[in-house]
């Protein structure tokens, strides 16, 4: 889509998580993508209007180029039709997802989620340090202060629970106790960060395989399952945080 011009754009129902506006397709005829980005777990289309497109996927969305005469699925909701004869369908079964239209002179300035985000976890912004600042004074688990995205953004479930796994931590300690009273990271907080590293890596060059071809995670949906920890005899433990599943070893990670 980037660089090409959206000649027309087709709701298939009236909403998703949101209602479209009633000029949704009339506001993106004729505008030209000048770039696609992402911040967290959204996606962003800045268009020549200066308008911005917000979209988020949810938990079943995706985005789909259409073949030639390809007939459109029941779950394509949103479609984009291209100057270049292209056509994007966004494809959501659960409806979680949704596409908004900012306009150009607030943009995501006016979408309060986007001012309380946390650092990107690939990015350089994402340090010991700035953890510890954050995690200093929580009360809760670890496992539910990763998910918060005022913390680090972009982590979903699947990734926090194998980079605790990758660490060595236990989902249910408390956040504070991987800094020191003096506000430094602890050692375990330092191999933290680099597990979240490694497991989006490893996340992003697996992105061709689909989800269950093959067996792309350590702990994650292996409940009773041996732990994958070179000798370690502890079985692969399931519990529920926050109305999410958690996956881990009781024996290593601590």
């Amino acid at each position: 889509m980037e660089g090409d011009r959206i000649t027309r754009a087709e709701t298939r129902r009236p909403d998703m998580r949101y209602p479209f506006p009633p000029d949704f397709a009339a506001r993106l005829a004729g505008q030209t993508v000048h770039a696609v980005q992402r911040r967290a777990k959204y996606l962003l289309l800045e268009l020549s209007s200066g308008e911005l497109v917000l979209m988020h996927l949810g938990m079943s969305g995706s985005f789909r180029v259409l073949a030639h005469g390809e007939e459109l699925d029941k779950h394509d909701h949103v479609v984009f039709e291209m100057a270049s004869g292209r056509r994007v369908a966004f494809n959501d079964p659960r409806r979680f997802g949704f596409v908004k239209l900012l306009p150009a002179d607030t943009g995501v300035s006016g979408e309060a989620t986007f001012g309380a985000l946390g650092p990107e976890p690939l990015s350089r912004a994402f340090t010991a340090d700035g953890l510890a600042a954050s995690l200093r004074n929580r009360k809760s688990s670890l496992k539910a202060a990763l998910l918060d995205q005022r913390v680090v953004a972009g982590l979903g479930n699947i990734y926090v629970v194998e980079a605790l796994h990758r660490a060595r931590l236990s989902p249910k300690r408390r956040a504070s106790t991987l800094v020191t009273r003096s506000g430094q990271p602890r050692r375990e907080l330092h191999a933290l960060v680099a597990a979240i590293r490694e497991v989006l890596k490893d996340a992003i060059a697996n992105t061709h395989r689909p989800y269950g071809e093959d067996d792309r995670f350590r702990v994650y949906d292996h409940e009773g399952g041996r732990c994958p920890r070179r000798g370690c005899s502890g079985i692969i433990k399931r519990i529920v945080q926050a109305g999410r599943s958690t996956f881990f070893c009781p024996v290593c990670q601590r």
